[in-house]
């Protein structure tokens, strides 16, 4: 069933849209409507799949004229609200990259994942700041902040935004970057899909073409000696080493490795961006601290291998998360970490610690924005692969564990390991929120980009 012909949302009165058209009941609705985050069950009016900025423009356009709800996704990961009633546009067919080797600089399609990205540059010894997960779109990532195993050294993806080709919320095609619309290059550096729909990015690349990084397990009875000297070293590792320490609490599955299977353990994930003996002397203290590890370890690879340092996502899931920074790792919050991996009537089963610090602690080049408050140390808690009729009970749940973490928390948080749409403006400084609504102000004030993690139009004097 398709929108009625005489409604802005019927695809037929777009003149030139040259991409695909889904309605409810039609061959392919189903399949493109779910996110990869499966929290979000969205039953849009209609989905639209542009291959062209200008198919953006009516599809955008479209739904203002309808006045219903608009979203955009390409893969669906950050997705957070539901875009009921509405047009959703699906951007995956717009993935093309383009790497100039000589200015080492990548042209991204709005829709194109990280894999696509990092293979390109590879082919010529670069790499971009790309997530863990090759899976994860670039934009939404970028616009973010983005947050990598080369962040430490190079800085957010955000920073190395520099230039993109926008949609506005009045369908005008615009263009951002320093020698362009400043205040909107400023704005798309962290302030997510806020200011309108990038159709391209134009991304800074570096030269590294390999690293030194693994992912060992360790006995979860070595965690808290290990964490407790993670917090004497962590603030002087060079910048060029980017770590993680996991508390996970695996299933008795056969599909987990037999030293691991069943148990609470203890992962470290690390990547040097350097030499590898300089690599093997930077992780020395956490792995005397650790001792030997049950499974995995430390190797130098290509770029494009540090994707095997994350864990293999699933095609979809239902999840809870929560997230804190902290300023440092007291004593008495990694008790409390170790209390709620090893209760096993809990829904959690995964908690990282990671270490920010680096380029990630130094003024934003560029005049971007400040990075989040309190930002030392990031914490992730998830309750993975859930049911939906399980929810308000591992919700509940994770209300608690955030209470319980309060007390110790910056009152900070990362906008890209956000769940919680409530917590918005704490991943920016005040004077930076406050900036951003008045720049939302300017290029939507109708607030058209609202669903996710949205900053409303500041209030005219």
């Amino acid at each position: 069933m398709s929108a009625p012909v005489g409604t802005p949302l019927a695809a037929g009165r777009w003149r030139g849209f040259e991409g695909r058209w889904y309605g409810p009941g039609e061959a392919g609705y189903e399949q493109r409507r779910l996110p990869w985050r499966r929290n979000v069950d969205a039953r849009p009016a209609a989905i639209v799949e542009p291959v062209t900025a200008d198919d953006v423009a009516r599809a955008v356009t479209a739904a203002r004229d309808a006045g219903v709800p608009f979203a955009v996704q390409a893969t669906g990961h950050g997705a957070l609200v539901p875009c009921d009633g509405g047009l959703l546009l699906r951007v995956g067919r717009m993935s093309t990259v383009e790497v100039d080797p000589a200015r080492r600089v990548a042209q991204v399609g709005g829709g194109a994942c990280w894999a696509d990205v990092v293979a390109a540059a590879a082919a010529h010894g670069l790499a971009p700041i790309s997530g863990s997960s090759p899976e994860v779109g670039v934009a939404g990532y970028t616009l973010g902040g983005g947050l990598g195993w080369l962040s430490r050294r190079y800085g957010f993806a955000a920073d190395s935004l520099l230039a993109a080709r926008v949609v506005s919320a009045g369908g005008d095609l615009l263009r951002a970057g320093p020698d362009a619309d400043e205040d909107l290059w400023w704005a798309l550096r962290g302030g997510g899909g806020n200011f309108g729909v990038v159709t391209e990015l134009r991304l800074r690349l570096f030269p590294v073409d390999s690293v030194f990084g693994g992912v060992a397990f360790f006995a979860a009875e070595r965690a808290a000696e290990v964490l407790a000297r993670y917090r004497e070293v962590a603030p002087d590792e060079p910048d060029e080493l980017t770590t993680a320490l996991i508390l996970l609490r695996l299933p008795d599955l056969p599909a987990i490795p037999e030293p691991i299977r069943g148990r609470v353990v203890l992962a470290l994930r690390a990547c040097y961006a350097g030499p590898a003996e300089h690599g093997q002397r930077a992780l020395a203290p956490l792995l005397a601290a650790a001792g030997p590890p049950l499974l995995g370890g430390f190797r130098p690879m290509a770029y494009p291998d540090t994707t095997a340092l994350a864990d293999p996502q699933p095609l979809a899931q239902i999840s809870e998360e929560h997230t804190d920074l902290f300023r440092d790792l007291d004593e008495s919050l990694v008790d409390l970490l170790l209390a709620e991996i090893d209760d096993r009537a809990g829904p959690v089963t995964v908690i990282e610690l990671r270490h920010w610090g680096g380029a990630l602690a130094r003024p934003r080049p560029y005049g971007g924005m400040s990075g989040p408050p309190g930002a030392a140390y990031s914490l992730i808690a998830v309750a993975p692969e859930l049911e939906r009729a399980t929810l308000p009970k591992v919700r509940a749940h994770m209300a608690g564990l955030a209470a319980r973490l309060r007390p110790y928390a910056s009152g900070g948080v990362f906008l890209n390991f956000l769940s919680d749409t409530a917590r918005t403006a704490a991943a920016y400084q005040p004077d930076d929120h406050r900036r951003l609504a008045a720049l939302k102000r300017r290029y939507d004030p109708d607030n058209v980009f609202r669903l996710g993690h949205n900053i409303p139009p500041a209030r005219r004097p």
